[in-house]
């Protein structure tokens, strides 16, 4: 079994349910939140995760800024992030964020799970 940790953020539930069913399936053990800010006291109290797939576009909040809060957080640091988007072009403000990798949207399976893989090799 893989048993890396994922923390999944999405305010569309259903990518959230869709992602966390795929990678509960390839092994992974998945959390997932609708809200960026949610995932702070989670991962400084509760869990820390090998990687943190975040949506660039979340209801009220830029996962560029989720991403550098995380980035300058001593806990949280060192925590791969990857920005998924369906704005193809922002793969560069994605990265310049402290993202480690860009996902554009729609995806296919088999390419998060390689990213993941690859971060938590």
């Amino acid at each position: 079994m893989n048993s890396k940790k994922i923390i999944i953020v999405d305010d569309d539930v259903s990518i959230l349910d869709s992602l966390g069913i795929m990678l509960d399936f390839e092994g992974f053990e998945v959390n997932a939140f609708e809200r960026g800010s949610e995932i702070f006291n989670y991962v400084e109290s509760v869990s820390k995760p090998d990687v943190i797939l975040l949506d660039m576009w979340l209801s009220g909040e830029d996962g560029r800024d989720i991403c550098k809060r995380l980035k300058e957080n001593e806990i949280t640091k060192n925590i791969p992030v990857v920005i998924m988007s369906a704005s193809r072009g922002l793969e560069h403000t994605a990265i310049q964020s402290g993202a480690n990798a860009f996902i554009a949207k729609p995806f296919e399976i088999d390419e998060v799970v390689n990213k993941l893989n690859q971060l938590t090799a």
